[in-house]
């Protein structure tokens, strides 16, 4: 039996050449065959495709057609983010050349734990880290960047470098409309229930957060939003940082959603405030169109990460360390890490701020956009203007039942839930849901730059026609 080619190395490139040509043809086949931005059929369809498709998944002897086969079957059960009808989540369509570039950190194979076995993505991930700091802090002295594997990680490492600058005895204070990591991050690493802040209007109340904080005793952490998840909604930053500073408090901002508005001159003072912050999370895999993971976490002062530090004698001896070999360790709570930062940076290379701005720019004014034809269609109901590229909007004629418990579906609520659903099932179109002010949305999410005004037309065209006749209230 002969050995299989490498990756990497002198024949790297050649063996890779031939087998990139047999992806790329099995994901245009597998695209074809879907048809749409989703498989059709629903789960039980696409795991049937699926497992017809692979067969024993460790048979005994080998099979050298798999590439092309799997490939294509992933394909073609694949939600697909550059789609103009899959609008449902903050999942990006990745730039072509962020993920070539993705293709060469995983030939490489760089793991950014040594330095050893990662020369220059070291060099690489400083200078970039270092670059994306700046822009978060621009007028602040000594912040730094780490990468991430996304908004999950950033918020867990922000909870740990806050409990260790502050004491165990920490208190998150979030509101209602945090990410649910926040409060996850919180348990894992031991720290009490987060106290939890109203937020009637999508965001934080800054006077519901004062009273919480003249209440609590003990070092104080207050975590605000920049971007939520269900609308896209900014917390008022500058008067959140107020009160922070007036009650000694420490403030995170989760800007995985909202961070993007960083490139662009015309919506970057959305963010006004978010210097204030200790620390802020960045998704570029949201609002920077690369492929998963491409995470960020930004500290004001980057002597808080001395508390990340660890020694492994295999890793960073302490002799390598004073001999100038550079130290990864206290980089990440992860050991091994692949070099996620060269998509980053061929993206921020190729493209420039004004590049990256005119993208933002452009998925923004597309929400703008889907908003006014909302607003101006009779069969629909908008929830608000978009903040960033995320619009809600539900049947205008799907009457709430009254006196519903909190929490509980009306028929206005099955209505909106079972329109998304049969869209999914059909494979039509992809669009999410979210519950604000009691109800239950349709939610777009707009992060294809390459989406037309006459596609947002179709899209709520489309869902009109699934509207069903009788979605007024229940006799």
């Amino acid at each position: 039996m002969s050995m299989p080619p490498l990756a990497s190395g002198p024949e790297g490139p050649g063996a890779l050449r031939p087998l990139l040509d047999t992806v790329l043809a099995a994901l245009a086949e597998g695209g074809g065959a879907r048809g749409g931005p989703l498989p059709h059929g629903g789960p039980g369809a696409v795991t049937a495709r699926m497992r017809d498709a692979v067969g024993e998944p460790l048979p005994d002897e080998g099979d050298p057609g798999a590439l092309r086969r799997l490939v294509r079957a992933l394909a073609e059960g694949a939600a697909d983010p550059a789609d103009p009808l899959c609008a449902a989540h903050l999942h990006c369509p990745p730039l072509a050349v962020a993920t070539a570039a993705d293709l060469a950190a995983s030939a490489l194979n760089a793991s950014l734990d040594s330095w050893d076995q990662a020369p220059s993505a070291s060099a690489l991930e400083e200078l970039v880290t270092g670059a994306l700091a700046a822009e978060v802090y621009p007028d602040r002295g000594g912040p730094d960047c780490l990468v991430t594997t996304g908004g999950t990680e950033s918020n867990h490492l922000a909870l740990l470098l806050a409990r260790e600058a502050r004491g165990a005895g920490l208190r998150v204070v979030l509101g209602a409309n945090a990410h649910h990591s926040l409060a996850r991050a919180a348990w894992l690493l031991g720290l009490p229930d987060p106290v939890v802040v109203p937020a009637p209007a999508g965001v934080l109340d800054p006077a519901a957060l004062d009273a919480a904080l003249t209440c609590l005793r003990g070092p104080l952490l207050v975590a605000a939003t920049a971007g939520t998840t269900d609308a896209g909604l900014i917390d008022p930053l500058p008067q959140i940082a107020a009160r922070c500073r007036a009650h000694g408090a420490r403030l995170h901002v989760d800007a995985a959603y909202g961070g993007g508005l960083l490139f662009s001159d015309r919506y970057r003072e959305r963010l006004a405030g978010l210097d204030a912050a200790d620390t802020v999370t960045l998704d570029l895999h949201k609002l920077g169109w690369q492929p998963v993971a491409a995470g960020l976490l930004a500290v004001r002062d980057a002597r808080d990460l001395a508390a990340l530090h660890q020694r492994a004698d295999y890793l960073n001896a302490a002799d390598d360390t004073e001999a100038g070999l550079p130290d990864l360790l206290g980089r990440s709570l992860r050991t091994t890490r692949r070099a996620d930062v060269l998509k980053i940076a061929v993206t921020l290379k190729t493209l420039g701020r004004t590049g990256l701005g005119a993208l933002v720019d452009r998925v923004c004014d597309r929400a703008a956009a889907f908003a006014d034809l909302v607003a101006a269609h009779p069969a629909f109901e908008l929830y608000d203007r978009p903040t960033i590229s995320t619009v809600l909007f539900r049947p205008a004629g799907a009457a709430d039942d009254t006196g519903a418990t909190h929490g509980a579906m009306t028929s206005a609520d099955d209505t909106v839930a079972a329109v998304r659903r049969t869209l999914l099932a059909d494979g039509r179109a992809v669009l999410g849901r979210a519950r604000l002010d009691g109800r239950l949305w349709l939610k777009a999410t707009l992060l294809n730059p390459h989406t037309r005004p006459d596609d947002l037309a179709a899209l709520l065209k489309l869902v009109e026609g699934h509207i069903p006749d009788d979605s007024g209230p229940r006799p």
